[in-house]
């Protein structure tokens, strides 16, 4: 149950960091399409930094958690059991996530413009997302049955996060770049909340395999090599469809933005059009009745004259 929650935790903050980056970006672009550029968080109205400080805050609480849970990290010698060295390599994926949060508030309190912060703060999340590709990628968990499987497809998906996060640096004013990024977080989130609820719920264990018990670790085994290459097949099948759902969903999301955003800017366009028409109808006005001001001042003048 720990594994799902944590996961499925986990998962759920990536997915959501997701989703409000597309949506400030889509607003960016769509309304400066000129002049768009973006840093790797967005400041909010009344808090500035709460995006930062809560990758903060839930990074701290997932750190103290996979170090001093309801487990002892430590033998009695000083030595780290075997099979808690996983707890460790979550604790580092958490830690470089909550430096990255950290020194990025501190670099846009200290540094005054975004061209100067996007280098740092690109840096700063490239490293985050380069070593936690390092440590799934060597990851002390089993890397050949179904859970190996998932943690695989999950590196594809971070190193697309890595990759888009150092092309930022020199393309910060790319939105498709961006796009791509906020796109593949938000897969990350996704794919992390499927993996904590299809390996460690057991309904949805594949057919013919279970759950195993070692060494205090929990595990999916299956009966035989061809029940585990079935599972594995089911879990590609199951990969591609969140591709092809979250791709849709993210388009769509680009979509109804733009047609929001940009009937938005249509009515201001409207109302400011109007406001001059209305203005100038009155400055036209005003000269009128000045010019028929002038011409009856002229007669009065005229008969004046005439009269002496």
């Amino acid at each position: 149950m720990a594994k799902l929650v944590g996961h499925v935790g986990t998962g759920l903050g990536f997915f959501l960091i997701g989703i409000w980056h597309l949506f400030n970006h889509i607003k960016l672009h769509v309304l400066h399409p000129n002049g768009y550029t973006s840093l790797l968080w967005f400041p909010t109205p009344k808090i500035r930094h709460l995006e930062l400080f809560l990758i903060m805050c839930f990074t701290l609480i997932f750190l103290l958690m996979e170090i001093f849970g309801n487990h002892n990290l430590l033998n009695l010698d000083g030595t780290i059991p075997s099979n808690h060295l996983h707890y460790l390599e979550h604790s580092c994926i958490s830690l470089s996530l909550f430096i990255y949060s950290f020194f990025s508030m501190l670099i846009d309190k200290i540094t005054p413009t975004i061209h100067s912060q996007n280098g740092l703060t690109n840096f700063l999340a490239s490293i985050a997302f380069g070593q936690e590709l390092l440590l799934f990628h060597l990851h002390s968990s089993d890397h050949m049955g179904v859970e190996g499987q998932y943690h695989w497809l999950l590196q594809i998906v971070i190193f697309v996060c890595l990759i888009t996060t150092l092309l930022g640096i020199p393309f910060p004013n790319n939105f498709l770049n961006n796009f791509v990024r906020s796109y593949s977080i938000m897969f990350q989130g996704l794919w992390l909340m499927v993996i904590g609820v299809m390996l460690w719920a057991p309904k949805f264990v594949p057919k013919d395999c279970f759950i195993n018990l070692e060494e205090g670790y929990q595990v999916v085994r299956c009966h035989g090599h061809k029940s585990l290459e079935r599972a594995k097949s089911l879990v590609n099948i199951e990969f591609s469809w969140y591709i092809i759902g979250t791709t849709c969903l993210a388009v769509s999301f680009y979509l109804v933005g733009f047609k929001i955003f940009t009937k938005n800017i249509n009515v201001e366009y409207q109302t400011l059009k109007n406001n001059f028409e209305d203005n100038q109808e009155v400055d036209f006005v005003d000269v009128e009745d000045q010019k028929r001001s002038e011409l009856k001042m002229k007669f009065v003048e005229m008969g004046k004259v005439f009269a002496t």
